[in-house]
């Protein structure tokens, strides 16, 4: 094969061309600010908003004015929890979350926590889901905000969004949901699965980067928030700044596609995920799926080869790109926070890479990927002095190593 592969859709995901021919009038002859109302420009880019808002709206079950749209994921979760916080404050300052969530989660809520909240982070269990009985236990009469991800961005588990709904329904708290890795793989349903706000974005559904969305449920009940950013109104009050009419229009028509191939995509990404998990964990041994296989993103294969070093591995398989579990960001060494949490040893999280699967991935590539991992762990594992001991049945927990 004669050029990379990619094979990171979670990082980002290559932008459909049918969503830059959408895009590419709005960038020249149909320029128009979309908040200029005197004029067949503004309103051409405002009809395009609309449009787009419809679109965005019907993916996940919701009403086009509850739609607003932003920069991108990280701009939506901090609106969505920090314009709820600041909004509910008055009815109470405690807020919970789930220790595998994402920075755009995390980051914020732990802000608020140095600005005088109290914050209650879930545990998940061994494959990554939470417990809905803990998140009832965790619930108090001072509660405003559960946030969590429907998808986990590093190991595709789906958190049960429904049952937790009805929880947070039933005691009369606002659950915010960032869906911006199960936009694309997961069936969303807003009013059924209880959600009063919903973060997404377009550069991982095949849109382009910088604007994303937030829901913010109108009714039963009505959600208010804060804005964070003011200056001119758009967008209802709740974010001010002159619209990204071609990036609005773009997710508007990546939503759009999504919706109409959703059956013949999830079983296209299943497939080559299925193809590439069975591949390699045919060709190898010593090879673990971190997550739930019961209930995963279609696009994600998170898989930890003992023995071998993740970031050694990815240097070997530079023609693909993939990301490794090994660091939360790239200064660091430190194991995934989320493979940690999940209880795996700090061994196999050092060895874990995520492969995500997208739309513009092939067959032939998945089959190239499978042999290229094959050699390279193989290669690794060669110079492993553990690997040839395990494989001689030596538990290596009972060795006593010589220190001196």
């Amino acid at each position: 094969m004669d050029r990379s592969i990619y094979l990171d859709n979670h990082a980002t995901t290559k932008l459909d061309p049918r969503v830059l021919d959408a895009m590419i009038p709005y960038f020249t002859e149909n320029f128009g600010n979309a908040a200029s109302r005197n004029h067949a420009y503004g309103w051409k880019a405002e009809e395009a908003v609309d449009q787009a808002r419809s679109d965005v709206a019907a993916l996940i079950g919701a009403d086009p004015k509850e739609i607003v749209f932003t920069s991108g994921m990280t701009e939506s979760d901090n609106l969505a929890i920090k314009g709820v916080s600041e909004m509910y404050r008055e009815k109470g300052n405690h807020l919970i979350a789930v220790e595998t969530d994402i920075r755009s989660i995390l980051d914020p809520l732990h802000a608020l926590e140095r600005h005088g909240f109290t914050l209650t982070i879930l545990p998940v269990d061994s494959k990554g889901r939470v417990d809905p009985e803990k998140l009832r236990e965790a619930i108090r009469p001072e509660t405003i905000l559960v946030s969590m991800m429907m998808v986990n961005h590093e190991i595709g588990t789906i958190q049960p969004m429904e049952e937790i709904g009805k929880i947070t329904r039933e005691k009369g708290v606002l659950l915010h949901v960032n869906a911006s890795y199960s936009a694309g793989t997961v069936p969303i349903d807003v009013n059924r699965m209880n959600i009063d706000l919903l973060s997404m974005n377009a550069h991982l559904i095949y849109g382009p980067k910088g604007v994303g969305a937030l829901y913010v449920r109108r009714k039963n009940p009505r959600v208010r928030i804060t804005p964070q950013i003011e200056g001119g109104g758009h967008e209802r009050g709740l974010r001010s700044g002159t619209l990204n009419t071609p990036g609005i229009v773009g997710m508007g028509v990546a939503c759009r596609l999504l919706r109409e191939n959703w059956d013949s995509e999830i079983a296209f990404l299943t497939g080559l995920r299925n193809k590439l998990e069975n591949g390699i964990m045919e060709e190898l041994d010593y090879v673990s799926v971190n997550g739930d296989v019961d209930h995963r993103s279609p696009a994600v294969s998170n898989l930890s080869f003992a023995f071998v070093e993740g970031e050694a591995l990815l240097m070997g398989l530079k023609e693909i790109a993939l990301s490794s579990g090994s660091a939360c960001t790239s200064s660091t060494l430190e194991p995934s926070y989320v493979l940690r949490a999940l209880g795996v040893g700090t061994d196999l999280a050092h060895s874990s890479i995520r492969f995500t699967v997208g739309r513009f991935n092939t067959e032939e590539e998945i089959s190239y990927t499978v042999r290229r991992v094959k050699e390279a762990v193989s290669r690794l594992r060669d110079m492993s002095p553990l690997y040839e001991m395990a494989k001689e049945g030596i538990d290596l927990k009972s060795v006593q190593w010589n220190t001196h």
